[in-house]
This record gives C-alpha cells, structure tokens and sequence, in this order.
C-alpha cells in the first residue's frame, strides 16, 4: 500500500523498569529481550512493508540525537520532535501534520517504540489489512486478545462485524474502558468480546484531523497554526510558542473514545508492552529452572535457583532463592520479589522526594 506511513511515538520516560531505566535512558533505548534497543526493533520490523521514508518518529529534544544514531537508514528529517512531552494526544497530531506536508492522503499507522511483538511478520501483515480498511473510511485498532484479567490495560469492546480483510476479522468498536478494577477485567475476560487496547492506531490523514477539529477545537487550532510554519525559517519559534498551550491529553481520552467509524482488528502477535520487571521475564526464553538472564555479563551461575530473572553485565551467583527479580547497573543493585516489582514506582517516588535526581 503506497499510501502506508508510521508514525512511531518514542518519548517519555518510564520509571516500571528503574534502576535500568532512566530518565536519559529510557526503555526504548535499552536491549531488553534482544541484542538491539526496542526503538531499532520498532523500526526494523516493518520492513519490507515500509521503507525508511515512509518511518516517522515523534521523540522529545532529549532523545532525538541517540534514536538518529541508532537507526542510520532513517531520513533525518523524519523525526519529529517535541519540545517536550504532553501526552499522546499532541504527540500524534504533531506528527501527523508532518506527514500530511508530504502526503495529504496518507494513511497513518500509529505505533510505540517500547512494545515487544514476537510475530514480527504477524504485525506487517495486521498493518496492511489495517491500512486497506483505514481507506473506507474507519479507525482501526489493533486488539489484543487477553489472556488474564489485566487491569493495567485499557479494554476495546467489539461490536458487529465488519469486515474479513485477508486472514483478519474487523469488528465495530463499541466502546473502550481505560483501566478497570479486577472485577471488572474479569467480566471482560470471560464475556470474550473484550480485547486489550495494543495503542496502535490506523488512520487516514484526512479523517483523524477532522476527529481533532471535531473533538478537540484547541488542540486541532494550535495543529494547524504549528503546521502553517513547516519548512518556514521561523517553525521552531511558532512550535515552542504553541506547545505551551497544548491540553495535556492522551489520544485515548482526546480522540479515540469519541471517535466516529472505529473498528478494531483482534490479532495474537506475542504482543507486551513490556510494563515491568515481571513482563519482561513473562517474555524472555527461561531454562528448564524457569529462570531468566540479560545483560552483557558472563552469565547467571545459580543451584536451587527457580524462577528468577537477572540482568546484570556481571556474573551472577545465586543459591537457593526463588521468584525474584534481580538487577545491577552501574551504581544500584536491584532486589525484589517478582510479584512485587509494580512497587518500583513507590521506590522512584522516594527518591524524587529526597531530591536524588543523579539515581533517576
């Protein structure tokens, strides 16, 4: 499909994956499941479908310099930088006008550059049936079809079906519910008409800009305003103007939840966002102990151990423990059960509090 662009969302931070996350280093700059950073993973799997023209990338000022280092065979000019970052929302419009300078009838595939798929295949082909439906006239979105009541997760109800579009089914969707307490994932899960929200959208240029003067009047002002002065001496001035004035909204919030024509394609790809400690280790390879091991160090020497994950550049010994999480960086070593590795957050929120900001 001539037609097809990414727009792949590279900022933020994270803090689910500190010590080795940090605010100059964050999860989409490190190897987490391979020997590559998730954001060139991001980038490379959607060859062929796409070539490196066609690869856009929306990125804070913080991070653009090492994201361009590390994926040469992207035009430079095709990362787009915010001054700094303010939700999703912004984010996605600021790079869809990019796109639109160059093709006003693109169709738009909005993806993030932290996201493990193992069916790296899988998505290409779930991008371009996508994109196909994105042309009549819908809002696609890719849904994950949930294997445990997560309630980490936003949810897409799937109405009446749409469409078989090659080897995927698409679907209405009905509504999306941000986030639900236990109770309720667990109705989600058992009704079957639930998917997760993967956060990856499929649009036409034309129609998600008429959904931002429609839904967000502001926002969609300041877009156009910002996109008045591309290619002009003078961009940089407006942009750093108007980002100021931009709502803080997440696409979800701003756009998607209200949106007319949205469809949703259900697809298993291996797909995790990667959201702790304890995602990464549900991804990696274990041995037969169900134990887990990265990093650049020599390996993970254990007796009795089971079910533990080490990233570590060093050797590590381990005897007798079980379902623990264990991470050494430069100057913090990292210890704690593995059913307790969401409380990293409260760890981080200390350190914030007593100022140690040279730890984050």
């Amino acid at each position: 499909m001539n037609s097809l662009y990414a727009l792949i969302m590279a900022g933020g931070g994270g803090t689910r994956l500190w010590p080795l996350s940090r605010r100059n280093r964050p999860k989409q700059m490190l190897p987490l499941v391979e020997d590559r950073t998730m954001f060139q993973i991001s980038v490379e799997r959607l060859a062929p479908l796409l070539p490196p023209e066609r690869i856009f990338v929306v990125t804070g000022a913080d991070q653009v310099d090492a994201l361009q280092a590390s994926t040469p065979q992207l035009p430079p000019q095709n990362f787009v930088v915010e001054p700094y970052g303010m939700n999703t929302a912004p984010a996605v419009g600021l790079g869809t006008i990019h796109i639109q300078q160059q093709a006003p009838d693109a169709v738009i595939a909005v993806l993030t550059a932290d996201q493990h798929i193992a069916d790296k295949a899988r998505l290409r082909r779930v991008l371009a049936a996508a994109g196909e439906l994105a042309t009549q006239g819908y809002i696609v979105t890719l849904g994950i079809t949930p294997d445990f009541p997560a309630t980490g997760y936003g949810y897409i109800q799937r109405g009446a079906p749409l469409a078989q579009v090659g080897e995927f089914q698409a679907y209405r969707a009905d509504r999306f519910t941000e986030k639900p307490d236990l109770e309720t994932a667990l109705a989600f899960l058992q009704s079957g008409l639930y998917s997760w929200n993967s956060g990856m959208f499929i649009f036409r240029v034309e129609q998600i800009m008429a959904e931002y003067a429609r839904q967000q009047p502001r926002l969609y002002s300041l877009l156009r305003e910002i996109q008045a002065a591309v290619g002009r001496p003078d961009y940089q001035d407006v942009l750093h103007e108007k980002w100021p004035q931009m709502p803080k909204i997440s696409i979800d919030y701003a756009v998607m939840e209200g949106a007319q024509n949205m469809a949703v394609i259900p697809v298993d790809m291996g797909w995790s966002d990667i959201g702790s400690w304890e995602t990464l280790y549900d991804v990696l390879e274990h041995d037969p102990d169900g134990n887990a091991a990265r990093g650049d160090g020599r390996g993970h020497i254990h007796l009795g151990t089971k079910k533990t994950l080490v990233y570590s550049n060093k050797r590590v010994v381990t005897i007798g423990v079980k379902d623990l999480i264990i991470v050494d960086t430069d100057d913090i070593l990292f210890i704690c059960r593995r059913d307790r590795s969401q409380d990293v957050r409260e760890i981080v929120e200390r350190l914030k509090a007593a100022g140690e900001d040279d730890l984050l």
